[in-house]
C-alpha cells in the first residue's frame, strides 16, 4: 500500500514538472491531444467552468501555464493573455484565427501555431458537394419523395446540368483553387475573383464580385437560383427561413468534420506542442 501510494505521488510530481498546457474549447475536446504527446504535458481542462471563472479561481494554476490549446469560436482575447502571464504559445485547433487576438500575443510574445491547409481538401469537396446537391436537386428530391410527390409533377424539382456549368470562385486561395480542380474534372469553366490576381492562374480573372456574378451562371448576384451554405451569421443558431426553401442545402460548418481531418489535427497540436516546448520551429506557425 505505502509502495502504491509513493508511485502516485511520484506520478503527481511528475506531472507538475511538465509544461502546463490549458485546453480552450467545447466539452470533450481535451481528447484532441492525445498519447503520445499528451503524455509531455501537464493538461488543464476548464469545460465545467467559465473560462475567466476558472482563470480567476486557479491562479495557482494559470500564473504558470506555458501554452493555450483552443478550438474556432472559444476566443483568446487580450484579457484571457493579460490572466496568463506565462503563456508562451497558443495552439488553435481551427483553419481561421479570427478567434485570437493576434495583435496582442505579439505585443506579449506569444507564438501562435494554427491548422495550416490541414482541412482545405475536405472543405473543398463539402463545397463541390454542396454546388452538386442544389445544382441536381438531390436534397429538394428526396424531400419530395418523402412526402409522395409523384416523379415528374409539378411539385417535383427538375435538376440541372453541371458540366459545361460557367463557376466563379470568390477568393482563389488553398482552398479556392482545390475547389477549382475539382470541377475543372467535371467540365466547370472556372473564372474567379480575388484580392490580387494570381501569377500563375490560368483561370480568368475579374477584379470584382459583380463582374464576376455577370459572367457565370452558378454565381448569379440578382436572383439566386440556390445555395449551399455551410457558414452561418449566427453559428449555431440558423435562420429559421431558409429550413423551408427547396433550392437551399445546409451543412452545420461541417467541411472538416472527416476521420481523416480529425487524426490529422490531433498529430498537428501534438507536433506543434512538441517542437515548441523542443525548441524547435513550428510546424504550422502564424506569428
Amino acid at each position: 500500500m505505502a509502495d502504491q501510494n509513493n508511485l502516485n505521488s511520484n506520478e503527481q510530481q511528475h506531472d507538475l514538472n511538465l509544461p502546463k498546457v490549458l485546453i480552450h474549447g467545447p466539452q470533450g475536446f481535451s481528447s484532441v491531444l492525445q498519447p503520445p504527446f499528451s503524455q509531455n504535458f501537464h493538461i488543464l481542462n476548464h469545460s465545467s467552468l467559465p473560462l475567466h471563472q476558472f482563470l480567476a479561481t486557479h491562479t495557482h494554476h494559470c500564473s504558470s501555464v506555458a501554452a493555450l490549446l483552443c478550438d474556432g469560436g472559444y476566443p483568446v482575447t487580450a484579457d484571457v493573455l493579460r490572466l496568463l502571464p506565462s503563456l508562451r504559445l497558443v495552439v488553435t485547433a481551427s483553419a481561421g484565427t479570427e478567434h485570437v487576438d493576434l495583435d496582442e500575443s505579439r505585443r506579449r510574445g506569444v507564438r501562435v501555431a494554427g491548422a495550416g491547409n490541414m482541412f482545405s481538401e475536405d472543405v473543398a469537396d463539402l463545397a463541390v458537394a454542396l454546388l452538386i446537391d442544389v445544382v441536381m436537386k438531390i436534397s429538394a428530391a428526396d424531400r419530395c419523395l418523402r412526402k409522395r410527390v409523384p416523379l415528374g409533377s409539378t411539385g417535383f424539382p427538375l435538376a440541372s446540368k453541371l458540366a459545361g456549368k460557367k463557376v466563379g470562385i470568390v477568393g482563389l486561395g488553398k482552398i479556392g483553387l482545390e475547389v477549382a480542380q475539382r470541377l475543372e474534372a467535371l467540365d466547370c469553366i472556372i473564372s474567379y475573383n480575388s484580392r490580387t490576381q494570381k501569377p500563375l492562374v490560368w483561370y480568368p480573372f475579374y477584379s470584382s464580385v459583380v463582374e464576376l456574378a455577370s459572367n457565370n451562371q452558378v454565381i448569379i448576384l440578382w436572383e439566386i437560383g440556390g445555395a449551399g451554405l455551410d457558414v452561418f451569421q449566427n453559428e449555431p443558431l440558423v435562420c429559421q427561413q431558409f429550413f423551408g426553401l427547396d433550392n437551399v442545402v445546409l451543412s452545420p460548418h461541417a467541411g472538416f468534420s472527416t476521420s481523416e481531418s480529425y487524426l490529422g489535427i490531433c498529430q498537428l497540436v501534438g507536433r506543434n506542442l512538441e517542437a515548441f516546448f523542443s525548441n524547435n520551429t513550428l510546424i504550422t506557425p502564424v506569428i
